[in-house]
């Protein structure tokens, strides 16, 4: 997209606060920040991901997380990606003048993922990697496919993530987490030439 097509849209922010018995939660996002962020899981590879995420998408991002760690890490992970794709829904409201589709194509060294996604108000999520370890620092590299899938689930986007180059462990998990962050932002940035209509033939998402 052409730099002259761009234009912030101010005040896209939200805030979500989220407690159960397993997981205390709450997170802010601006979806036209500029990457800061202040992250706290108590996993800190999933903080690093996290973090990615937000600086390459150039949101602002403040998750605080209390989990029942003592047990796993399951609900903490989950839970994290439930309360961040609502707060993403929230944030962009009704999506009048957004690009809606985002893709990227992102190397790491060895490694390329590609994420592709439509916040069509229309859940579906399509996953197509494999890690050949079970933890990355701390994390459960089981967890990040239910954290994408609750992201996809909760935003109502529709949602392709897929390694087209595998490679060392890290390497895989930090493309996906960047590559998501690129093609949200490509995906809620403004198309001024749509004069604040929604993007679909139907009318309205």
């Amino acid at each position: 997209m052409n730099e002259s097509s761009k234009e912030i849209i101010p005040g896209r922010i939200a805030e979500i606060t989220r407690t159960t018995k397993e997981t205390a939660i709450k997170i802010t996002i601006n979806l036209d920040g500029t990457g800061k962020t202040q992250i706290s899981t108590g996993i800190g590879f999933f903080d690093h991901m996290l973090d990615g995420f937000a600086r390459h998408g150039l949101f602002d991002l403040d998750v605080q997380v209390q989990g029942d760690l003592e047990v796993d890490q399951h609900h903490t992970v989950e839970d994290t990606g439930i309360v961040l794709g609502q707060c993403i829904r929230k944030a962009i409201g009704d999506k009048k003048g957004i690009n809606r589709y985002g893709f990227f194509i992102l190397p790491m060294d060895e490694v390329l993922a590609l994420c592709a996604l439509d916040l069509c108000d229309r859940p579906y999520f399509n996953w197509d990697t494999e890690f050949s370890v079970s933890k990355i620092g701390e994390l459960d590299t089981e967890l990040i496919r239910e954290f994408f899938y609750a992201i996809s689930y909760s935003a109502a986007m529709n949602l392709h993530l897929l390694l087209l180059e595998e490679g060392n462990n890290h390497h895989m998990a930090e493309a996906l987490f960047k590559s998501f962050g690129k093609a949200l932002m490509m995906a809620v940035g403004k198309e001024k030439r749509l004069n604040d209509s929604a993007w679909t033939t139907k009318g309205s998402l």
